[in-house]
Order: C-alpha cells, then structure tokens, then sequence
C-alpha cells in the first residue's frame, strides 16, 4: 500500500424544511483506520418523521456495509430489500450518495437521485467519469477518481437544486449555477464545514429564509497533514518538567502553550523570557504573550473554556465562526489552528495543581481543566481530528 501525507477534512450542514421539526435527510460516517472513510448523504422520501427514518436507516445501513468493504451490489439491494417502497408514489425510500475515500488515494463516488456530486479541483469544475449500472431495477452510478491535495467534492441533496423555485429563481438553482457560485467563493484555506456553510446559507437566502425543502451539504476535502501540540499546566511532579518539555517540544507542527506557569516553565526550557503583551483584544478573554519558539503562547483555563465554547458550536449550527475566524485574541486563534489548520492535534497535559485555582472564591479546579481538555480533545474528534493526549 502506497503511504502518502493525505488526509481528508469532511463537514456538512443541513436546515430542514420549513415547519418541520426533523430533517428528511442524513449524513453518516464511517472511518476505516486512519487512511479510509465512507460518508453516506442520504435524503428520504418526502418530509418529516418517515423522512428522517429512511434516510438515517439508509445512510445507517450503507456506510456499516460498505466500511466492512461490501460490494456496492449488495448494499443497494439489501436497502431495497429492507426499506418499504412508497405506496402512492411506487418510488423509492431514500436517494443516496455514497463519497467512499480508499487509502487516501481514490475518491470512490456512487450516486442514486441525488444531484451529481461537484469536484473542484485548484478551485475550478472538474467533470469526471461516470459508469451507469443497473442494480435491483434502479440506475445507480459509479466513479473512480484518483486524488491529489485540495480536492474538494461537495454532495448534496435536492433541496439545494430546488432553492428559488418560483421566487428568486424561476427553475431552481441549477447544478451548473451552484458550480458557479462555488467556484466564485473559493478559498484554498476555507475547511469542508465553512464550504458547507457557504453553500447552504445561499441556499436557504435563496428559499427566502423558508426553506421549501430539506437541505444538505456535506464536503469532502482532500488535504495534508498537519500536526499541532498544545501543553496547558505544568506535570504533576517537578521532576518531570525536563521530560515533557523535551517532549513537547521534539514534535514536528506549530507549538501552543497555554497557561502562566506552564509558559515560564517553557520559557526557561527554551532560554527565552515571556513578553506580556497588554492589548485585551476582548474583554472576556486573557490577553495572550510571546516567547521565542512558540507559535502562540496564551492564558489557560478561562481561554480553553472559550475554545470548547467554540468547538461545540462548529459541530452544531456554526455560527460564532464569523467570530473566531478573523479576532486576534488568544482563544480566536487557538480555534482557527486547531479547527482549521490542524488535522493531528497532540495535547500535552500537565497534571499539577495549581495554587492559585485552590482559592475558595475562585470557581475553577483541577477537575475542571482535566474535563475542559477532555471535552475538547472529542469535540475535535467529532471534526474529524487525529487525537492524542499524553498526561504528565
């Protein structure tokens, strides 16, 4: 098997139809090791509860099968098999696209009803090759498409094609129209969640803030690895301070420190001095300080605290990303590094207790931070992140 420094980076958003309390469409995913992973975009039958049902078993069914390497052949006529058939309409449960990434090497792209999926590779539409099959009466398509670093394929259900109906847009925003816009909004360093959310906000502003349909986007991008190490607190015993500083600092990526005597042990492990800086870039937030030879030196708990804020927020409706994307202070740019930059996230994990968190008045304690960094290092996982996390 051939190694290379890939990776990909998936993130998708849904809205549901207007007045529905479900969404009729799923993302699912499966990862396979470290080099191989299936996302399933399902989208169900019309709206509502059966909606959501048939697209979450659908979406359920197909990543576990295909995950244990499955042929397309039987996924699909297992699904039709077990999910009923509309009576009405005597048409399938649920369209589906399946983005299966082999060793990091091959997109592998099966498409039933849904809109074809959109690459763009250096930001412009690449067409690629489609084989057409029949399996179980239903005309299912396949492609095979070798990858390369800042390949982007954005799936989607057909809400996005029917967004404008009959209001801004008399046919719909076509495919042709999306690949436009997409191509216009390109930004090589945009993750696959901010693509998702570029995307599917036009859509619903072109619904007229009302969407007539469930909506979907789920982007796959292809990219290469890149390693961060963040250390916050000092080791449980003083004896150990050489070792994880030594640690810490022999592993390749950019270098966090977050924490005040954690930065005066890395300062004097480096022979440098920390340099304070005074602007409060935002009042909620500790101001942030230089040493040589850290990219970011910043306050602990309080800042951490803010960045799981964040993280939790990026997994749900991402909305505070117009906030953390561009400020300057010390929590806004640990989440730009870990959320966007990284994709191997090392947490170094001093586990000493700090004097100045045993005042009585002040309500932070050692468990605290332990279950902050906790809390963080799964919601970076739930984004996709190789974690690590080392205690000293």
């Amino acid at each position: 098997m051939i190694m290379n420094n890939l990776c990909t980076d998936i993130g998708y958003r849904s809205v549901n139809k207007n007045g529905e309390q479900l969404c009729g469409d799923h993302v699912e995913l499966i990862g396979q090791g470290s080099d191989s992973v299936v996302m399933v975009l399902a989208d169900g039958l019309g709206s509502g509860v059966k909606a959501n049902i048939l697209s979450t078993l659908t979406s359920k069914i197909i990543s576990t099968m295909m995950a244990n390497d499955m042929s397309v052949e039987d996924c699909v006529s297992t699904i039709a098999a077990t999910l009923p058939v509309c009576e009405v309409r005597q048409v399938a449960y649920s369209t589906f696209t399946i983005i299966h990434i082999v060793n990091n090497s091959e997109a592998e792209i099966i498409q039933y009803d849904n809109p074809d999926v959109i690459m763009l590779r250096d930001g412009k539409n690449v067409e690629y090759p489609r084989t057409v099959m029949e399996i179980g009466g239903k005309n299912i398509s396949r492609s095979k498409i070798p990858i390369q670093e800042g390949d982007i394929f954005i799936a989607m259900s057909d809400g996005a094609i029917h967004a404008g109906v009959g209001t801004s847009l008399n046919f719909g925003w076509e495919r042709k129209n999306i690949i436009e816009f997409m191509e216009m909004m390109y930004d090589p360093d945009f993750t696959a969640k901010t693509l998702s959310t570029i995307l599917l906000d036009e859509c619903v502003h072109l619904y007229g803030d009302i969407p007539g349909d469930d909506t979907t986007i789920s982007t796959v991008k292809v990219r290469v690895r890149k390693p961060v190490n963040l250390m916050i607190g000092p080791p449980a015993s003083p004896d150990d301070v050489g070792k994880m500083m030594s640690l810490f600092f022999s592993k390749e990526g950019k270098h966090i420190v977050c924490g005040g005597t954690t930065s005066n042990l890395a300062a004097k492990f480096l022979g440098k001095t920390v340099q304070p800086t005074l602007g409060y870039l935002d009042p909620e937030i500790p101001p942030i300080a230089k040493i040589d030879g850290v990219d970011l030196t910043t306050e602990g708990v309080i800042t951490i605290n803010k960045v799981l804020t964040y993280a939790n927020d990026y997994l749900s409706r991402n909305e505070s990303y117009t906030d953390w994307s561009y400020k300057k202070d010390g929590a806004s740019q640990i989440a730009r590094l870990l959320f966007e930059e990284a994709t191997d996230i090392n947490f170094y994990v001093g586990k000493a207790i700090n004097p100045a968190h045993q005042n009585p008045n002040l309500p932070i304690n050692f468990s605290i931070k332990m279950r902050l960094v906790d809390e963080l290092a799964e919601a970076l996982r739930k984004m996709g992140k190789q974690i690590k996390v080392s205690h000293f």
